[in-house]
């Protein structure tokens, strides 16, 4: 019963912090700056998500052949560069993943 009061609470907690933001600058005319700067959010967000588990797979930095994170998100970010298309991207990244992990645990 806990892990559910638990969830609820974190997700009404979530909501109404999202709502209090749309509900005060939603009636208040946003600054062209600022818009630029919360257009630039998602990305940071999705970076500071990313990077440290493809660079840092065990918790130190891995820049080499073996990390195959690292060599699965290069491969999406040139599918990414070159159509463009995010679902695609992922798709390659994952199959990547999986098959670099897949041959690199063989014994």
């Amino acid at each position: 019963m806990n892990i559910w009061l638990t969830m609820l609470l974190a997700g009404l907690v979530t909501f109404s912090i999202r709502l209090s933001f749309i509900w005060i600058v939603g009636q208040r005319a946003v600054s062209p700056t600022l818009r630029r700067a919360l257009r630039l959010v998602p990305p940071a967000v999705l970076t500071a998500i990313v990077f440290p588990e493809v660079l840092m797979p065990a918790a130190r930095l891995d820049f080499s052949l073996g990390n195959y994170r690292l060599l699965a998100a290069i491969l999406a970010v040139l599918v990414a560069w070159r159509t463009r298309n995010t679902v695609l991207t992922i798709l390659v990244g994952m199959l990547t993943i999986w098959l670099l992990q897949g041959i690199l645990s063989l014994p």
